[in-house]
């Protein structure tokens, strides 16, 4: 399969795109902080915003390619290819909710959802002991999909649980 990963042990160099745009997103976290004062509940609304948009125009790029990575793992993607040529459209969307701060239930809600089917999807198929390529940065980088992906997906989970607690 051409998004199959062939190699078993991976280096800090496989990862070294993850790492880049992750660190970007943490200083675009840290700026807004910094500028505006701290304040958690902000400090998750831009992280996630910026994570969603930085990670669906990555998507977008190449989207039928990253529809077909999707479905090798995804649990709605693998039954509904279609779903994969639109996720990247979800998380934009997303991304623009957080950035402006549209219904924060409503958008956490979604987002909480979309994270755990996600997070489902890559426990999966880890279990199983497959090695691909993870196509949370469309198929401009070869990440492959470790438990990072998954911890990943858990944390936006986790992150936007903890914001819907705040807004009870």
């Amino acid at each position: 399969m051409e998004h199959e990963i062939k190699k078993e042990k991976y280096t800090l160099k496989d990862f070294l795109p993850l790492i880049i745009i992750a660190s970007l997103i943490l200083a675009i976290t840290a700026a807004h902080q910094f500028y505006y004062g701290w304040n958690i509940q902000e400090g998750m609304r831009i992280l996630m915003a910026s994570f969603f948009l930085v990670f669906g125009f990555f998507k977008v790029i190449n989207i039928k390619g990253f529809a077909k990575a999707y479905s090798m793992y995804d649990l709605i993607a693998k039954k509904l290819l279609w779903y994969g040529y639109i996720y990247p459209f979800f998380e934009l969307a997303l991304g623009a909710a957080y950035l402006f701060n549209w219904n924060p239930v409503v958008t956490n809600s979604l987002t909480l959802i979309l994270m755990l089917v996600s997070a489902a999807g890559v426990f999966n198929e880890l279990r199983k002991g497959k090695q691909i390529t993870c196509a949370c940065l469309g198929t401009l980088f070869k990440v492959p999909m470790t438990y990072i992906t998954l911890i990943e997906d858990l944390i936006m989970a986790l992150m936007a649980f903890a914001t819907l607690l705040l807004y009870r």
